[in-house]
């Protein structure tokens, strides 16, 4: 049978767990590859750090580049994260023609084009699939499976950490600050949360299924992000007797083209990250805690669903030694470009500013209980061309400062923000507007 030599940057939470998913189920994967995927050597930053899962000493070294310049390693993995000097790895083995297999989503998003540039001028392939949410094969799905549809639309649970935190709010009547504290102490959430919390890991990966989907490289400062600090128990409550559950969303949806579109006319794509309230009888309503989904629509395929562990040591690994698989067999039969890893196909498309995309709404505002306080918002409203689907001012409130809310009809959200910053300017209203959209998949 013939042997494939693995080398892999990276012995950590995700690079021991693919050490171990190998030693476990490799003589699965031979019979069924015909291929056997032999670890040469593990790259590690120090060889006593504590692992999931062992290592054997005889595996282990500090010099990456003794991996990626061995001339016995056939594949080489980058397990490592960041974008510095992970950038530095991946190219240094493109250019040595090895096939490189990443989990880097952060290092996709900021250099993914220059990556998959020089794979191709090399002749070699990258591959992908662990980068965005872990075990669920969205990645192929979208680049193979979906290859004969145009991609209507694309919604994703894409951060288990602010799925969780979201989940627990809903279920518990918690607040945010305190469902983010206990997820710290258990681990599911970082001692800094910002990348999670803030919305930037949920950037990172619609960012990449955004690009495959449409065909042109989405920057990251293209995509507007908001994350879910702002969300609060009254928000989650409200929104569940309007009959909606609160998701932290990446959206990518294609807009429709002009009446009379000009040659010099692109595709323009809503690339998005913000919570959202949803109708909780929508199949992503139900996905809670860590668990990811990504819900697609295809023109030919209709709507479809994927499901699953996005992130840790065992989802992840599945997903890195599915493209080590792919890696050894375009190797065993020479079709490096079998499938491409991105192809530009719509050099013309563009993302649209978050200011010219309409949505529904969302609004609570704390306002003096008083005649004539609606009527001072409907009328900000109303100059602005905004209407207003329902209006709930919930009873048993004490005091003079109570809550209002309010439910807008479509409207795009650049006039909307500015219509709340004069809503926010009466001295009828005691604290700054809460928006939230409302995405109903339709």
């Amino acid at each position: 049978m013939q042997q494939v030599n693995l080398g892999m940057i990276g012995g950590g939470t995700v690079g021991s767990g693919v050490f171990h998913a190998l030693q476990m189920n490799g003589s699965l994967m031979a019979s069924r590859l015909g291929i056997r995927i032999h670890i040469a050597k593990v790259a590690v930053k120090a060889c006593d750090e504590p692992r999931p899962y062992e290592i054997p000493r005889s595996f282990l070294t500090l010099d990456w580049r003794s991996v990626v310049n061995d001339p016995n390693v056939h594949i080489v993995t980058e397990l490592v994260g960041g974008t510095t000097i992970a950038r530095t790895m991946v190219l240094a083995a493109l250019r040595l023609r090895k096939p490189v297999v990443t989990a880097n989503k952060a290092l996709l998003s900021a250099h993914g084009e220059e990556l998959f540039a020089a794979a191709k001028q090399h002749g070699t392939n990258l591959y992908y699939e662990a980068s965005v949410c872990g075990g669920i094969p969205i990645i192929k799905s979208l680049r193979e499976g979906f290859v004969g549809n145009r991609i209507r639309q694309l919604y994703g649970i894409v951060n288990g950490t602010c799925n969780y935190i979201l989940s627990r709010m809903k279920s518990e009547g918690a607040e945010f600050a305190d469902v983010l504290a206990e997820a710290q102490s258990q681990g599911y959430a970082e001692a800094d949360p910002s990348l999670d919390v803030d919305g930037w890991d949920s950037q990172h990966k619609i960012g990449i299924l955004a690009s495959l989907a449409h065909g042109f490289w989405v920057k990251p400062q293209d995509i507007y992000v908001e994350g879910i600090r702002h969300i609060t128990r009254a928000d989650m409550e409200f929104a569940g007797k309007l009959g909606y559950t609160i998701k932290l969303l990446g959206i990518v949806k294609k807009m429709a083209a002009p009446a009379k579109p000009r040659k010099t006319d692109g595709s323009r794509v809503q690339v998005s990250v913000y919570p959202a309230l949803i109708p909780s009888a929508h199949v992503l309503a139900s996905v809670s805690h860590v668990f990811n989904a990504v819900f697609v629509r295809g023109d030919v395929v209709g709507d479809t669903l994927f499901y699953g562990r996005g992130a840790g040591k065992d989802a992840t690994a599945s997903a890195v030694l599915s493209d080590v698989a792919d890696a050894a067999l375009d190797l065993k039969f020479g079709t490096h470009h079998r499938v491409p890893p991105f192809v530009p196909h719509e050099l013309k498309g563009s993302v649209l500013p978050i200011d010219e995309v309409s949505s529904r709404y969302y609004v609570r505002l704390s306002v003096v209980d008083r005649p004539g306080v609606m009527a001072k918002i409907a009328s900000i409203l109303g100059a602005a061309r905004i209407g207003i689907m329902s209006i709930i001012q919930p009873e048993g409130h004490e005091g003079e400062i109570v809550p209002l809310i309010l439910m807008i009809h479509d409207a795009p959200n650049g006039p909307m923000r500015k219509a709340l910053e004069k809503i926010a300017r009466l001295s009828v209203v005691k604290a700054p507007p809460v928006m939230i959209r409302v995405e109903t998949f339709e």
